[in-house]
């Protein structure tokens, strides 16, 4: 019953032209893909990019990236990039021993 009221409402609004202005019309929705995140911590996670924060897995890629991109420059000589692509093994080793990962893994639901 809660929802054929909320539908009325909103085809009268449609009506009236209320919603033919709003920022963003017609074009796509911008969604995100959080299925690989938990139910329990995707409202969590939206809380927190919505205050510019980002997963602390999305800050090691970002990381990762930079140092990638460190290593391919010609000028970067040998010893650095050793430094650099062992850097590179720790971020990726630490990203994936991260708990809450082996948590996000186990919690998905078989599809």
């Amino acid at each position: 019953m809660l929802d054929a009221i909320a539908e009325k409402r909103i085809a009268e609004a449609i009506a009236r032209g209320e919603f033919d202005d709003l920022p963003g019309a017609g074009k796509p929705l911008e969604l995100d893909d959080d299925a690989n995140v938990p139910e329990d911590l995707r409202v969590a996670y939206r809380i927190l990019k919505n205050a510019g924060f980002v997963p602390p897995e999305v800050d090691a890629l970002r990381e990762i990236g930079q140092l990638e991109r460190m290593v391919e420059e010609k000028s970067v000589d040998d010893p650095t990039k050793a430094r650099l692509l062992r850097k590179i093994a720790l971020l990726r080793m630490a990203a994936e021993a991260r708990p809450d990962r082996k948590r996000a893994r186990t919690s998905r639901r078989p599809g």
